[in-house]
């Protein structure tokens, strides 16, 4: 879309007070949220104007916009990493960028919101001066452009979610096809089988193989889904279907989930391109729902037809001809480098990857399947397998995860050793790639196949791997080189203090005011009341940290929550903690750290607090040292909302910096005890 031409109704005055409302919104937390929303309130206070904010944090969305303050509204103010609904801002003046650009400039928003584009529905803002988020509407849709994700970012989350609404009909349609062979197929004499047509069990295979023939639209169709919103599903699809349909530009195959990734990212932004184009405003209503998804939907078909589908066809008929020649150490060099990634992060993007490459392949070279399907369960029925061997190392929650894992294992769900992983990843990680590496070279050289894209031993008793022996062999041996190399890395790192803690009990003297489990206080002033319902004590408080590293803080503070007798495992703790890092920093900025973790390494929720007087480089959007550092720790059965409570009681206690400046100045415990009461 285009700002309009002619002033709108609703269009900001050029001075005096305003009218505003903002939406705040991050991805892997509420932190940041809250932060954006205060220095929005206070820097439109400062400046005269009147504001209202809605935080869509993951505890859901607070002080709700109504209608009535969208029809007030002067101009609205998107500050958000993640997807946010703007067809209610219609008509409206709204600038989309990103949480830190809320946090860092909010002032410098409210003076740009004045000449931002007004939004319209299937268009979105864009244009100059925006920090558009092309259509970011729905389900989807990506950030992208000044404050957001953009280049590889958008390209990378586009990907992810065409692949994600594939996998369903992957799932669905490759066990119907597995089931009906093993039930209603009669061997072939040249080997394999052969369903009766109009038996029972045909129909079954119909059905299968209609989520096969649709899984290759969905995956185009959702990636341009992601970047241009709802008019570019169509485009995308009919661009998915066309480039699977070989017959339609003289190919002997089609050209498969490739040129569906190609067709995606091509409707994606020929859609987007559309929409820059300037139209008459009666044009404009009927722009998302007819011109441009036919005009999208043409462009995509018949550039693909006559100019890509050739081309593309020839690469995807060469791999595979490539893939299919592969035999003895070549293939088990494709096979290690498959059950690599399948075992690298078990149903993260990198898996993924591997699985798409077999499953587009499953037709023309089932062998790929094959070794990906014996690598696909190797990482829970590897962990589970430890737990069975060195019951010791494993607390009885632990061991419970390792019978499910198990479970989840034979029906091939990678997903059922993540649990491990999150709790020890230096050491689980490593191992579940050695087993799946394993479990791939030996398939690769076997040559085993699989004719539909799952895994594990499920799709060998439902008749769809070729060489079931070997294929368990693979399977087995894979496991047990994961069991074998998991026990023996949690035995060498085990810490001599730090595990097995009691669940109830303190570790070290509990001193006078301490009460381990929470409640009440005592200090010499008197009794203070809870802090943070008694998962933070004075047990858990420390006045001055030794770390100077982020990593070296985390294990400190991991420590000090032991002092609570509620941790079980330090080291899964800190390995919980960092991992969370990884997703993004938890430093906020205003000298605060907030690391938080949700893991069963302890066994109910607990917060310790301490400080830092040179401070400690947290990453934090503004660049300031962390001074202040809480962490928090909660089971994940307990995580849910009291996670986020935890979270948001703190992020808003924290953004008043004379709360901020008396913890810092608190001398001694009971002094930081008394402030740190001031949290409701």
């Amino acid at each position: 879309m285009t700002p309009s031409a002619d002033p709108p109704a609703s269009a900001t005055p050029s001075g005096g007070r305003l009218r505003l409302l903002a939406v705040t919104a991050c991805p892997t937390g509420i932190a940041h949220t809250y932060m954006a929303a205060e220095k929005l309130q206070q820097a439109a206070e400062a400046l005269g104007h009147e504001i209202k904010v809605e935080t869509q944090g993951s505890i859901g969305a607070e002080n709700a916009l109504t209608d009535n303050d969208v029809g007030r509204a002067d101009g609205v103010i998107v500050a958000a990493d993640k997807d946010v609904d703007l067809s209610r801002f219609a008509g409206k003046r709204v600038l989309v960028v990103g949480v830190a650009e809320g946090i860092h400039r909010p002032g410098e928003l409210i003076e740009r919101v004045r000449a931002a584009p007004v939004y319209e529905p299937g268009g979105g803002p864009g244009g100059a001066g925006s920090g558009g988020v092309p259509g970011a509407v729905g389900v989807g849709a990506v950030p992208g452009g000044r404050g957001g994700r953009g280049g590889r970012g958008v390209v990378y989350k586009a990907l992810m979610n065409g692949v994600s609404y594939m996998i369903p009909f992957v799932v669905v349609g490759g066990l119907l096809i597995a089931v009906s062979l093993a039930l209603g197929g009669e061997p072939r004499p040249d080997g394999g089988l052969v369903i009766p047509d109009g038996s029972f069990w045909k129909h079954v295979f119909d059905i299968g193989d209609i989520g096969f023939k649709l899984m290759i639209p969905v995956l185009s169709g959702y990636i341009a889904y992601a970047i241009a919103d709802r008019p570019a599903l169509v485009p995308g699809m009919i661009g998915g279907w066309i480039a699977n349909t070989g017959a339609l530009y003289d190919s002997s195959s089609g050209a498969g989930f490739i040129g569906a990734i190609v067709t995606g990212f091509l409707a994606g932004y020929v859609v987007l391109w559309i929409k820059r184009v300037p139209v008459p405003r009666f044009v404009r209503p009927v722009m998302p729902i007819i011109v441009i998804p036919v005009l999208a939907t043409s462009v995509v078909g018949l550039f693909f037809i006559y100019v890509l589908g050739r081309p593309i066809s020839w690469l995807f008929e060469h791999l595979t001809t490539w893939l299919g020649s592969l035999t003895g150490a070549s293939a088990a060099v494709l096979g290690i480098v498959l059950g690599l990634m399948i075992a690298f992060d078990m149903g993260g993007p990198v898996n993924k990857t591997a699985f798409l490459f077999g499953a587009g392949l499953v037709s023309q070279t089932p062998e790929v399947m094959g070794m990906c399907a014996a690598a696909i369960p190797v990482p829970p029925l590897g962990q589970g397998l430890a737990t069975l061997l060195r019951r010791r190392l494993f607390d009885e929650q632990e061991r419970e995860t390792g019978l499910a894992a198990l479970f989840m294992g034979f029906f091939g769900i990678t997903e059922g050793a993540i649990p491990f992983a999150a709790a020890r990843p230096a050491r689980v990680i490593p191992a579940n790639m050695l087993g799946g590496a394993v479990a791939g070279a030996i398939a690769g050289l076997a040559g085993v196949t699989d004719s539909v894209p799952h895994g594990g031993p499920i799709v060998a008793v439902l008749g769809a791997v070729g060489g079931v022996p070997m294929f368990v062999i693979a399977i087995a041996v894979g496991a047990v080189v994961t069991a074998l190399t998991t026990v023996t890395l949690m035995a060498w790192g085990a810490p001599a203090a730090g595990r097995g803690l009691p669940a109830g009990g303190v570790v070290g003297p509990a001193g006078p005011g301490r009460t381990g489990a929470g409640g009440p206080v005592r200090t010499e002033a008197g009794v203070v009341p809870e802090v943070l319902s008694g998962y933070l004590t004075e047990a858990t408080v420390r006045q001055e940290l030794a770390a100077g590293r982020k990593d070296a803080a985390i294990r400190e503070m991991a420590e000090l929550l032991a002092a609570s007798g509620k941790v079980r495992d330090v080291d899964a703790l800190v390995a919980a903690a960092l991992a969370r890092e990884d997703l993004g920093t938890t430093g906020l900025g205003e000298e605060i750290a907030v690391p938080h973790a949700k893991t069963d390494a302890v066994t109910a929720p607990v917060v310790g607090f301490a400080r830092s007087r040179e401070g400690i480089d947290w990453g934090a959007l503004d660049g300031s040292p962390a001074r202040l550092i809480f962490m928090i720790a909660v089971p994940e059965e307990a995580a849910g909302d009291e996670h986020l409570r935890i979270l948001a009681l703190l992020a808003r206690r924290l953004l008043d910096a004379g709360f901020r400046e008396r913890l810092s100045e608190a001398s001694g415990t009971d002094a930081v005890m008394t402030v740190l009461a001031e949290i409701r």
